[in-house]
């Protein structure tokens, strides 16, 4: 067959996703219709909640085998603006937001509780910011924010972090967030509770423990954290950062660099996380600094990624999306930073995606959204909790989104079913075409 034009395969492409989204319309009517609540979550499926407070990074895994995974439990006390506003509203702190999403999801499930909760990295808008006027816990060993508040209102039996437990690297900071995070830490190890260090290259470190042998379609990678990234075999891995010895304090890598990165896949179907990892290398000085280069070469091609950093201006580099190439990109955000123009530029110029994606964001500042309309109008979505649905077998999957205005999950809009695309072990240089 002769060599199709771009404009073609992306015509194929979009032909190919409205017939599936026409024939599958019954089917996803039947579990998710406008205006109302969302579904529960179907047995032996997978579903992936984006949870959008405004206040910074939280995601919900709920696993085919029952199982709860949370990703970070964002609070940051930035004022708005050009902060956005705290959705639903600021009567709860968001943390306590988070946790009533998660006790309404776990109904579905029967669970109590969290199985397992990552912390990919301690900045105030994935863990939890303090103030003065932030309560301490009862008896006062620390306060409640972010991911302690979760955990008062919906149990975590295991954390995992990437720093624990000494958290000296990169440097202490000594901010009052980090301390009150050690403390929480503490406070867990003092009454017997399991805290574990994040471990790049392990599989199925954040599955819930007693149940990693069954359904074995679904599997999570550690990819990257502490400036190592699997190297592909087995649970190896290999060092990214130069010794820090050999440093100047100018070069030193930051907090975000050190950030957790994770795939997650069930069947055919394949989902990237990395916490705040960044591309920005100096203008190539140092070039040792794209860690998210690094842990998206390891993923692969993926379904749905979450671009790194907020979809800030120093993330979601060229070398990541051609390495990833999802169908969907959801950008979690918090700030009127979030996401750069730059960013979304790449994702939508048609340059470095065979299929050109669709784009959803948490939530969009005014004035972001005001400076680059030719932009911020081709976005799938610019507010409210972002939910991928997979399919029971892998095969597919759906985004939903629902209105964060209020905890009645009305749904707003649905999209899909997109095909989850199968993938020989050695990962080709760009998404196979499904309309080829």
């Amino acid at each position: 067959m002769g060599r199709l034009s771009r404009r073609a395969l992306l015509a194929a492409a979009g032909a190919l996703a409205g017939a599936a989204a026409a024939g599958g319309a019954a089917r996803a009517g039947a579990a998710d219709e406008v205006g109302k609540p969302l579904a529960p979550c179907r047995p032996g499926g997978l579903d992936i909640h984006h949870i959008a407070t405004g206040r910074g990074d939280s995601t919900l895994v709920i696993g085919p085998d029952g199982s709860s995974l949370m990703i970070d439990a964002g609070a940051s006390g930035a004022a708005a603006p050009p902060a956005l506003p705290p959705r639903p509203s600021d009567a709860r702190r968001p943390g306590e937001w988070i946790a009533r999403y998660a006790r309404r999801r776990l109904r579905d499930t029967g669970g109590l509780g969290i199985d397992v909760f990552l912390a990919t990295h301690q900045h105030p808008d994935h863990v939890g910011d303090v103030g003065a006027d932030t309560p301490l816990t009862p008896g006062g060993a620390y306060r409640l924010t972010g991911v302690s508040d979760v955990d008062r209102l919906v149990p975590i039996t295991r954390l995992v972090d990437r720093g624990f437990p000494d958290y000296a690297a990169p440097s202490r900071s000594g901010a009052a967030f980090q301390l009150n995070y050690e403390a929480f830490v503490r406070s867990r190890i003092a009454a017997g509770r399991q805290v574990e260090r994040f471990r790049p290259g392990a599989l199925n470190q954040l599955r819930r423990a007693p149940d990693a042998g069954t359904y074995p379609a679904f599997q999570i990678r550690n990819l990257a954290g502490n400036g190592e990234v699997w190297t592909g075999e087995g649970e190896a891995m290999r060092s990214l950062f130069p010794p820090l010895k050999d440093l100047p304090p100018a070069d030193m890598p930051e907090e975000n660099l050190w950030s957790a990165a994770l795939r997650l896949s069930y069947g055919d179907f394949d989902y990237f996380a990395a916490g705040d990892l960044t591309s920005t290398t100096f203008e190539g000085a140092l070039p040792w600094r794209d860690v998210e280069r690094a842990a998206a070469q390891a993923a692969g091609l993926v379904e749905v990624a979450v671009s790194p950093h907020h979809g800030m201006f120093d993330a979601t580099g060229a070398a990541a999306v051609r390495a990833l190439q999802p169908r969907v990109w959801i950008i979690s955000s918090w700030h009127a930073l979030h996401p750069g123009p730059s960013t979304l530029n790449r994702l939508l110029n048609g340059r470095l995606h065979r299929i050109e994606p669709r784009v959803f964001v948490t939530g969009l500042d005014p004035s972001t959204e005001a400076a680059s309309p030719w932009l911020t109008n081709r976005l799938a979505s610019r507010q409210g909790h972002v939910i991928v649905r997979v399919a029971p077998d892998g095969g597919h999957f759906q985004i939903v989104v629902t209105d964060n205005a209020d905890e009645a999950d009305r749904v707003m809009a649905v999209f899909g079913p997109y095909p989850s695309l199968a993938r020989p072990s050695a990962t080709p240089p760009a998404r196979p075409d499904p309309a080829a």
